[in-house]
């Protein structure tokens, strides 16, 4: 896996502006309630990615704290016009590392998942893809992110 990659998207009203400037870490496709609620469908699909390898190119999104389902909460980054949420950072992760709405992107099929967690309550209508893993809740890191991937978090981290 390379990190060469180049990917716009942005809002709606395109008043809000992003360039993700290599690969994500990984894309996960969650099935959990809260997403469903959050988003307002049937999962949510983030693109982890660190945050200096966002840039704004116009625009600038605002900062929405909202509840989890781990009690620490998630900063949701949404457009001041239009409302549509970019990203996010969740508290485990820290603001070193974004998710971003792969919906938001200008080409999101160029970001399928390579995991969908929470499974356990997935809508039942919702037919997962063979050949992707799938998991009832959450994963381990180690088992299924790539090396690289893996390396940079541990980078990202200072270890």
């Amino acid at each position: 896996m390379t990190t060469e990659f180049n990917a716009e998207g942005g809002c709606t009203c395109r008043q809000v502006r992003y360039r993700m400037t290599s690969r994500p870490l990984f894309v996960h496709c969650c099935h959990c309630s809260w997403c469903q609620r959050e988003t307002g469908s049937a999962f949510a699909l983030n693109a982890m990615i660190e945050a200096d390898r966002v840039e704004l190119t116009s625009g600038a999104p605002e900062c929405v704290d909202t509840p989890s389902a781990s009690g620490k909460g998630q900063k949701i980054w949404r457009c001041p016009s239009c409302r549509v949420a970019v990203w996010s950072n969740y508290s485990g992760a820290g603001e070193a590392v974004n998710f971003v709405r792969v919906g938001t992107l200008d080409e999101p099929g160029r970001l399928p998942p390579d995991i969908h967690i929470f499974t356990s309550t997935k809508q039942p209508w919702v037919v997962l893809p063979d050949g992707v893993p799938a998991m009832e809740e959450y994963y381990q890191r180690s088992r299924y992110w790539p090396a690289e991937s893996q390396e940079r978090l541990r980078t990202l981290r200072g270890g």
